[in-house]
């Protein structure tokens, strides 16, 4: 069952097991301000036990690309298409969200990107590819450190 992210009244409602729950649930808020705010999409989530194909196709990608693999819990997700981009959203309970953009008939505009959550440390995963973070203010989920890399191959 979907559950629809409200940004107006921020709710910690499926990440109260991350350490960093406040902040994560302002993230994805922040997420749903801008899927509104840009494509007047209402941005949802399933819990991670109910989305087992997002998840197999975010590991996917992230392990064929970078030969990454995160060890902490996936605890939400979100798959959808608006326009010609395919989103997929992982939200993790160390505070870790994974985004992949898709265009469907742009290969160059295609990407995975990282957010973290206020108040986490970098992954070790992260680490080791030696990534560089920008830091971006948010109202809703304080300041969120991010990065991203080009993907290469067809999903």
């Amino acid at each position: 069952m979907s559950n629809f992210v409200d940004f107006k009244n921020v709710s910690t409602a499926g990440l109260e097991s991350s350490p960093v729950a406040e902040a994560l649930a302002g993230m994805r808020a922040n997420e749903a301000r801008y899927f509104m705010n840009k494509y007047q999409y209402e941005f949802t989530t399933v819990t991670a036990a109910e989305s087992q194909e997002t998840l197999d196709y975010v590991k996917r990608v992230l392990k064929e690309e970078r030969g990454l693999e995160f060890a902490a819990q996936p605890l939400e997700t979100s798959r959808f298409q608006v326009g010609n981009i395919k989103w997929a959203f992982v939200f993790y309970e160390d505070g870790l969200a994974i985004n992949v953009l898709y265009t469907v008939d742009d290969p160059k505009k295609r990407a995975v990107g990282f957010k973290l959550s206020e108040g986490m440390e970098i992954p070790k995963e992260l680490e080791e590819k030696k990534f560089k973070f920008a830091r971006q203010k948010s109202k809703l989920a304080g300041t969120i450190r991010g990065t991203f890399f080009v993907i290469k191959g067809e999903y």
